[in-house]
């Protein structure tokens, strides 16, 4: 009898010992934890699921519609999968999981140590809207505002909106960063603009290593400015200034290329303090002079084009040839005028006649006097209409050239010494 009473107590002692062991471990679960579990059953109304707890855990069968079809294809009897903690204990008694919660808190951490590391992800763009782009990261809605989407950037097509163009990068996977994020709000900001400025700036660096003045490299037409037109060399910009983008003059870089063409450039500077290259276009193109002075001599007639009009004379581009040369006010006509506007116009096409041919400075005077045929006889001497003043009208000398030059130029900054407008979004995007 004492013998069956002390088994009995053994057996009782047994009992509450591992009662008090699995309430521990049923006790060590919490709401909000995400813990490991083994999958013991799959059905269509919920999931059983081994999270070391008195009983087994459950997760509703409905979430087996919010996993993707490689996640159900993992859910299978003796699988270990992450589970969220909705209740340490339901109306059964039964721990309530969820796997999607789990995955949700995941992707949270996630972003998180993105937003802290500042890293670069890379994610699909799945919608859009007037205000920018619908980004999902795993379980989470990500938006993209429209001021930090860069793939719109530069002209649209012809007829296409901003709406269009965001439409139009459904389905890409394209490289973020995070801006803001706020659980409790349910809130995530990523930003393109912010991802390709970094990703630009390690490009720069490395091309700034490696670019060499001289070389000649290939790059496309990024954006145009009234100072010249900036060229992607592949993840960093250059500037061709707009007097290095042809041998001839020009008003506007639109005038020689377009954004997104093609082109060869010659670097013709790298200064790596500024972090900016200089390049050219015409570096690399013949020079016009030396096929001008092949095709014509001094007398010459030649077709050109009325440009520009100033107080002491006209310009004029050769059409044949990238030149261009002054006419003196002097040369214009045999009787004196107060304005080359009486005589010519800007646009107006005459047949000049070529009076002095200067290619080491790269000038060219002509004339129009021989038009007169009834003042042939009283035209100055080529050499004369250059080097004579006669009061200010009976010479093209270099300070004309200088004076009209310097007339046009003044608009112009020097290389990179844009306004602000002008330092464009190579720099800030």
């Amino acid at each position: 009898m004492v013998d069956q009473q002390e088994n009995y107590n053994d057996a009782q002692m047994f009992m509450l010992e591992w009662l008090d062991a699995h309430d521990e471990e049923r006790e060590q679960l919490y709401s909000g934890q995400i813990t490991d579990g083994t999958v013991m059953h799959v059905g269509e109304d919920e999931i059983l699921v081994d999270v070391g707890a008195k009983a087994e855990g459950v997760v509703d069968g409905r979430e087996l519609n919010e996993l993707t079809e490689a996640q159900r294809e993992a859910l299978v009897e003796g699988a270990v999968i992450r589970v969220y903690v909705v209740r340490v204990e339901n109306e059964h008694g039964n721990p309530q999981l969820s796997i999607s919660r789990a995955k949700m808190e995941q992707d949270w951490e996630e972003v998180e140590a993105n937003l802290a590391d500042d890293n670069i992800f890379e994610a699909e763009v799945t919608g859009s809207n007037k205000g920018g782009l619908i980004v999902h990261i795993g379980q989470l809605r990500g938006f993209v505002p429209s001021s930090q989407v860069f793939s719109v950037r530069g002209q649209a097509a012809p007829g296409q909106t901003h709406q269009d163009r965001l439409a139009s990068l459904i389905g890409e996977t394209l490289n973020f960063k995070v801006l803001e994020v706020d659980r409790r709000q349910n809130r995530l900001i990523l930003s393109e603009r912010a991802a390709e400025q970094e990703r630009r700036k390690a490009l720069k660096a490395q091309l700034l290593d490696e670019i060499e003045e001289g070389q000649t490299l290939s790059g496309v037409v990024s954006s145009l400015a009234p100072f010249g037109a900036f060229v992607d060399l592949g993840g960093a910009d250059g500037l061709v200034h707009i007097s290095e983008l042809s041998w001839g003059r020009i008003n506007h870089p639109s005038e020689v290329v377009q954004v997104g063409d093609e082109v060869d450039v010659y670097v013709l500077n790298v200064d790596l303090d500024r972090r900016r290259i200089g390049l050219s276009l015409k570096k690399l193109q013949p020079e016009p002079w030396d096929a001008f002075m092949s095709a014509y001599k001094e007398g010459d007639d030649v077709a050109v084009t009325i440009t520009n009009l100033a107080d002491f004379g006209a310009f004029a581009r050769v059409k044949s040839h990238p030149i261009e040369g002054l006419i003196h006010i002097s040369e214009l006509s045999s009787a004196h005028i107060a304005h080359p506007r009486e005589v010519v116009s800007s646009g107006e096409e005459v047949m000049a006649r070529i009076l002095r041919m200067e290619p080491e400075r790269q000038r060219l005077g002509l004339t129009l006097r021989h038009l007169e045929t009834s003042q042939d006889d009283e035209m100055a001497a080529p050499e004369a209409a250059f080097d004579e003043d006669d009061d200010g009208e009976g010479a093209t000398n270099s300070a004309d050239f200088d004076e009209i030059e310097a007339s046009q130029d003044d608009a112009l900054p020097s290389d990179f010494e844009a306004e602000d407008e002008g330092e464009r979004e190579a720099e800030s995007f």
